[in-house]
């Protein structure tokens, strides 16, 4: 890695996101530097989208996807080619600030010892935080931190994280190598959590840059098979990345937690996706073992040291009253606390 400046390559998937790219591209390509590259995957759009990327961006590598594989494999196709010594996802509805190149450059040659990072996610024009870096419940669960909360509340130091957001998911190429590509079977969601976890489990730290700041056009809005690709993926990243000794200790806790998600699901109206998020994952079994075989290999952590950043509590504001209960919240840190013990022994 170039010790001065590192190299980055900045890998953005679109599908039918014409309307995007004007306002993604041309700050982008402001802060681009000698040695940094732009590839654009396009997922077999419609609307011109792969044409307004090299227009706008004429120096661009632009990959036209023979047909909508998903954001994963068109990002693995992207990063095949890749040649900078950082690897950076972006969303194609997310505008980078002022100096967020030079910003998230910075923990490659800081010495934080990170192997993944992210920049300050806002929303609303900046007005507000869409995430200041993920959140992970020790079910798998997870969000975004600090999602809705005023800019004013950001952290205004560097600071680790437990998973970095897709939205500017920034990786040392070693990092990269060590476990390279995102599940490609996933299509949408969680691709962040899982890659994580794997930089996680191989000995690597996670940060975000709160000078990094890129503004995303955010919609929590959850259509019924997001739901499903939430749920099948959350599910299929346990299984592949979890340490087995962690797995068995949970295990009571993932089985309540199907049994309220289920009547979560009935409930808001998504219970058939609950039911083929978990037929995908008995039919993925095998493939997913056979990964887990794969990524355990590489592990360098203890149990205890990969549930270090994993928390008990429910904060997201999305959760409702289940965050505000007082009990559940004591019944999940005591059980949390009584795992960590058992894995410190």
């Amino acid at each position: 890695m170039s010790a001065a400046r590192p190299t980055v390559s900045i890998v953005i998937v679109t599908w039918n996101e014409r309307e995007h790219l004007g306002r993604c591209l041309p700050p982008l390509l402001e802060q681009l530097r000698d040695g940094d590259e732009l590839i654009v995957a396009d997922n077999a759009s419609t609307d011109g989208t792969a044409d307004e990327a090299e227009r706008l961006a004429p120096d661009a590598r632009v990959i036209r996807m023979g047909s909508n594989a998903g954001y994963m494999a068109a990002c693995n196709a992207a990063a095949e080619s890749a040649r900078g010594d950082l690897l950076l996802t972006l969303d194609a509805d997310a505008t980078v600030g002022a100096g967020f190149l030079e910003a998230i450059r910075e923990p490659a040659t800081n010495g934080s010892g990170w192997d993944a990072w992210m920049g300050l996610v806002t929303m609303g024009g900046g007005s507000l935080i869409n995430t200041s870096g993920g959140v992970c419940h020790f079910t798998g669960i997870s969000w975004a931190r600090q999602v809705g909360e005023a800019i004013a509340s950001a952290p205004s130091e560097p600071e680790e994280v437990a998973f970095v957001t897709g939205v500017c998911l920034t990786t040392t190429r070693a990092a990269w190598e060590r476990s390279p590509g995102f599940p490609p079977d996933f299509f949408l969601y969680f691709d962040d959590v899982d890659y994580s976890w794997r930089v996680r489990l191989t000995g690597g730290r996670l940060g975000v840059v709160p000078s990094a700041r890129i503004d995303h056009l955010y919609d929590f809005n959850r259509a019924r098979p997001k739901w499903r690709m939430l749920e099948r993926n959350r599910w299929a990243a346990l299984i592949r990345v979890y340490p087995t000794e962690l797995l068995v200790l949970l295990a009571p806790a993932l089985v309540a937690t199907e049994i309220a998600l289920l009547a979560v699901s009935l409930q808001g109206g998504w219970f058939g996706e609950k039911l083929r998020a978990a037929r995908d994952v008995l039919v993925w079994l095998p493939r997913l073992l056979r990964e887990r075989r794969q990524i355990q290999a590489l592990r360098a952590v203890s149990a205890g040291e990969f549930a270090r950043t994993l928390t008990a509590d429910l904060t997201s504001p999305y959760f409702g009253r289940v965050a505000e209960s007082r009990l559940l919240r004591v019944v999940l840190r005591g059980y949390w606390r009584a795992v960590l013990a058992v894995l410190a022994r």
